[in-house]
């Protein structure tokens, strides 16, 4: 059995280009042009996620285990996410990793 998390989302074209641009993630769902679907998958390192137009809810948390969440964090920075740190890159996380006890 496996799981894959659906993450809904408003516009397939500028979720694409986020999962697969900046979080390494690759499409697997062989569709020709994807932002023409309401649904296509991805994987990474042997993960796997969904997107959708229609199904999942806005907000959905999911936790992604990284070996170098600082190393990882700086690199998708470096490639345009946007953060409270990072003011003018185009796309937005509402926080990066915080050292918690």
């Amino acid at each position: 059995m496996s799981l894959i998390p659906m993450m809904r989302c408003r516009d397939m074209r500028a979720s694409i280009a986020f999962y697969t641009n900046v979080l390494d993630f690759e499409r697997t769902d062989g569709a020709d042009d994807p932002a023409e679907h309401d649904f296509i998958t991805l994987s990474r390192d042997g993960a796997q996620l969904a997107i959708s137009r229609e199904d999942g809810v806005f907000g959905t948390v999911v936790l992604v285990a990284t070996h170098d969440v600082d190393a990882d964090f700086r690199l998708f920075r470096q490639r345009g996410l946007r953060t409270p740190g990072n003011p003018n890159a185009p796309l937005q996380v509402h926080e990066g990793p915080i050292d918690q006890t």
